[in-house]
């Protein structure tokens, strides 16, 4: 139940281009805040693409929900507003503009969101939940409509109508279009009043893409999920993977570590779930064949409340992407106890090594090896209870009313025109830094 409103109650307007059809950690994490935000007595607005999403705060009366007319880009599952309505809409939110403008992505509803914030002068937050390498490699074919969207829209803000063309869409190459991306992500990430990051990693890459961007770091919370009866125990040991899947979360590395360790255990299963029937066609061709004759269950698409029944019938977590910025699943896994394998060195907010985790390199091989050494180690009950115990005290550091209050202290101080206190200890190696390909980027006056 919602709190009393505050003395300075605030409209909180959230632009998000990714809430649904599928389900996906952004959707979650944009959905935790909202409830928090509306549960400090501020309202919401909440900016998206037409589509069928799950949406169970739509009945609450301090929020308002505006979906724009979108359509399904072909080859990905990403829902693109085409930009109708934009005009009717932003005229109406200039007419009575929110408080604090928080644009989560790279789209049209995000480039609108930026639209808002340049005509009205509201404190513009952005934060980016993909990592960016992983975003230009996958999405590079996005990029001739988000440049031409872009372009239009700094035209439009400067009001210099005369040198506003419809943009000429021709089939574009891989490499431009990725440098094309990234430099668009720099100049978003520079116009930004803040940049709230989700780990140290990302903030990293901001500040290489973007050296003059204000970052703080600000950890998406997870809370444990409502307990479920588990399901059915395998013969063997259990690994589980549960996210998306797609190219870009590594499945295929996952797939070829477990053959290997199939190899020696044979009665080992890796549990797989996600919305498997919609991955790519050859992905999903493997999947199937991994299904059929090498020990791997594919689940499907589960509601996100019932994976707890999951979490608890596993004996180990693996997660073999490289390209998240926090990964929400890692936590649900840690507030099950579970211990975790994982690839990414970078991602450590619920993983402590050799107490509760393995990281292993990239390669098959590797992560073979560090699964059937966790494996091994759990077969010592005092490992396997400290593992336990482990995952599951980090993962309480990191709730959704503890780091959904932190940003609701920012959008506070951003209203009232106070500071916000920066993250400084972020190292930067200057030979990672892209500026120098990409130019160097000016402020907002």
């Amino acid at each position: 139940m919602a709190s009393d409103a505050p003395a300075d109650r605030l409209t909180i307007a959230e632009f998000t281009d990714n809430y649904g059809p599928r389900a996906s950690g952004l959707l979650y994490a944009v959905q935790f805040l909202e409830e928090q935000v509306l549960a400090a007595g501020h309202k919401v607005w909440l900016i998206a693409p037409e589509s069928d999403g799950p949406n169970p705060l739509a009945t609450n009366e301090s929020r308002r929900e505006i979906r724009l007319p979108s359509m399904m880009v072909p080859g990905t599952h990403i829902r693109m507003a085409l930009g109708k309505d934009f005009d009717y809409r932003l005229a109406q939110m200039v007419a009575n503009p929110p408080d604090v403008i928080h644009v989560h992505g790279l789209g049209t509803i995000g480039l609108l969101g930026m639209w808002l914030s340049q005509r009205t002068g509201r404190p513009l937050v952005v934060t980016w939940h993909t990592d960016f390498e992983a975003y230009a490699e996958h999405y590079w074919h996005l990029a001739p409509m988000l440049n031409a969207a872009y372009k239009v829209f700094r035209l439009r803000v400067q009001r210099n109508w005369r040198e506003l063309r419809f943009p000429r869409f021709t089939r574009p190459r891989r490499g431009k279009a990725q440098l094309e991306l990234l430099g668009l992500c720099a100049e978003m990430l520079a116009d930004a009043d803040l940049v709230a990051s989700p780990s140290d990693k990302t903030a990293r890459r901001v500040l290489e893409l973007s050296p003059t961007a204000k970052v703080r770091v600000v950890p998406s919370g997870a809370d444990p999920l409502p307990e479920r009866e588990p399901v059915l125990r395998a013969k063997g040991p259990r690994l589980l993977y549960v996210g998306r899947i797609s190219a870009e979360k590594n499945i295929g590395l996952l797939l070829d570590a477990f053959e290997r360790v199939r190899d020696h255990l044979p009665d080992v299963e890796l549990m797989i779930v996600g919305d498997w029937k919609n991955a790519g066609a050859g992905l999903r061709l493997r999947l199937q064949s991994a299904a059929h004759f090498g020990g791997v269950k594919l689940v499907g698409q589960i509601d996100h409340d019932d994976l707890s029944a999951y979490y608890a019938s596993a004996d180990v977590f693996v997660y073999p992407s490289l390209t998240d910025t926090q990964a929400l699943v890692l936590h649900e896994a840690a507030h099950a106890g579970l211990p975790i394998v994982m690839v990414d060195d970078e991602l450590r907010l619920v993983v402590d090594p050799g107490v509760n985790a393995l990281v292993a390199r990239p390669n098959p091989v590797y992560l073979a090896r560090a699964i059937m050494d966790m494996l091994r180690a759990l077969g010592n009950p005092d490992f396997a209870a400290a593992a336990h115990a482990r995952s599951k005290e980090l993962a309480a550091q990191w709730t959704v009313a503890n780091q959904s209050r932190e940003i609701i202290d920012i959008y506070e101080a951003l209203a009232a025109g106070r500071p916000v206190e920066l993250s400084t200890d972020l190292r930067v190696s200057p030979q990672r830094s892209p500026a120098t390909l990409l130019g160097s980027v000016q402020r907002r006056p």
